[in-house]
């Protein structure tokens, strides 16, 4: 559930900093060795990235279903197509997956989506960087 609060732009400003932590962590990753670590790193890249604008913006996602409803509230940014609001959905069901049944998500699969995982967290840092400003 998506509910409204007050915006707080320096928790957003708070994630968008950690992001870039993780991300130097991300890159550093052997896909080959490491890809479930390496996509779940993409997931909560992304996933801080969109808490940020969701705070920016006034709004917090809550409850069971927070992350789904999350990824659903970025289709209101135009700058996301509905082709990349479905990857950051696939990533988060694989993500749960692997976190909460111990499957392994294959090396084929975040090689195959690892640069428009990338183009994704770009996006999402450009937009919280000129909301920033």
């Amino acid at each position: 559930m998506i509910i409204k609060t007050a915006p707080d732009k320096e928790r957003a400003r708070s994630l968008f900093n950690m992001v870039k932590e993780r991300e130097t962590f991300t890159y550093s990753i052997d896909i080959e060795k490491f890809p479930t670590i390496v996509a779940e790193s993409y997931y909560e890249t992304i996933k801080e990235l969109m808490t940020a604008l969701s705070l920016y913006d006034g709004f917090k996602a809550i409850g069971e279903n927070a992350h789904k409803d999350l990824i659903d509230y970025m289709s209101n940014y135009k700058e996301l197509t509905q082709n990349e609001i479905f990857l950051i959905d696939d990533l988060r069901i694989r993500r749960n997956k692997s976190l909460y049944e111990g499957r392994k998500i294959e090396q084929s699969y975040v090689s195959n989506n690892k640069d428009k995982l990338i183009s994704i967290i770009n996006k999402l840092k450009e937009i919280i960087q000129i909301r920033l400003r």
